[in-house]
């Protein structure tokens, strides 16, 4: 689906002098839609384009960190002529004009995007095709800020489980959402994983046995019990209906990593992985 020639080819580019540093084309718009809304919770994000794919990142009270990460194989095209390619755009209004035929297109057409930047101070472009009608979006782009840095590194996790997302979506529908806090408790005795609120209405646990037909892997080394504030977790409820599969990972400062597997309709994954501080408050209170 080449509406335009690619990025340094073709007349067109040769006759305007145009030079992306980078350029993406989709089939599918949807397909990136689709994993920019599980991580739509503030208006601005920050994306990076590598040779590897696209990364968007949206963070909140310097507390969480959401990121999208969409691999360069799921584009039908996707050159960065330059090492990391990043800059800083409104969500909100990138995610209005993905969707701007709708969001539910007829049977058998889909919405084609090529996305091209050109750089620094330069807008992001978006090409939108559909039914042979095309339609140009021009977005503003700022300074990238520098990214909050977790330092969650895969030496330091303490405790890891995968469930399917069906085990977790029910838990979220199940408990107490009037809780400020969400307790998660991972062991490798009893309960071995437990989710606990404190609502208006008491105490709630949910346990899930380590031999549960939901959990597909259970790497637990030491008991660990830590609370995260649920207006921090509950973005991620966004990418959690998507998912297939939720990877839950602590490390020794008690940082919560949830990643979600999110496969598309023609069978291609994608990852969302939210970074969550524990509640400092409630960690003070008890010492």
């Amino acid at each position: 689906m080449p509406l335009l020639p690619p990025a340094g080819a073709g007349a067109e580019a040769e006759a305007s002098g145009t030079h992306y540093v980078l350029a993406a084309s989709l089939d599918k718009a949807r397909h990136l839609s689709t994993m920019l809304r599980a991580v739509h919770f503030r208006d601005v994000a920050t994306c990076a384009a590598t040779a590897n794919g696209l990364k968007v990142t949206v963070e909140s009270a310097k507390c969480l960190q959401a990121s999208a990460f969409i691999q360069a194989g799921i584009f039908q095209e996707f050159v960065v002529q330059e090492e990391s390619v990043t800059f800083r755009i409104n969500l909100t209004v990138l995610l209005d004009c993905l969707t701007i035929f709708g969001t539910s297109s007829l049977p058998g057409t889909s919405t084609a995007l090529r996305m091209c930047y050109c750089g620094y101070g330069y807008p992001l472009t978006l090409f939108l095709e559909e039914g042979g009608v095309v339609t140009v979006c021009k977005i503003n782009t700022q300074e990238p800020e520098e990214m909050l840095d977790f330092d969650f590194c895969s030496t330091n996790v303490v405790n890891k489980i995968i469930l399917q997302s069906e085990g977790l979506r029910e838990a979220f529908a199940e408990l107490d959402m009037t809780s400020d806090v969400l307790q998660i408790t991972m062991s490798p005795e009893k309960p071995y994983f437990r989710l606990s609120t404190f609502g208006n209405a008491g105490s709630a646990h949910l346990d899930y046995p380590k031999d549960s037909d939901l959990m597909e892997v259970f790497q637990c080394n030491q008991t660990q019990t830590n609370r995260y504030k649920i207006s921090l977790l509950k973005p991620s409820t966004k990418a959690l209906a998507l998912s297939c599969k939720v990877s839950i990972r602590t490390d020794t400062r008690g940082f919560l990593s949830l990643q979600y597997m999110i496969k598309n309709e023609d069978g291609q994954i994608c990852f969302v992985e939210y970074y969550c501080c524990p509640d400092e408050d409630v960690a003070e209170t008890e010492l």
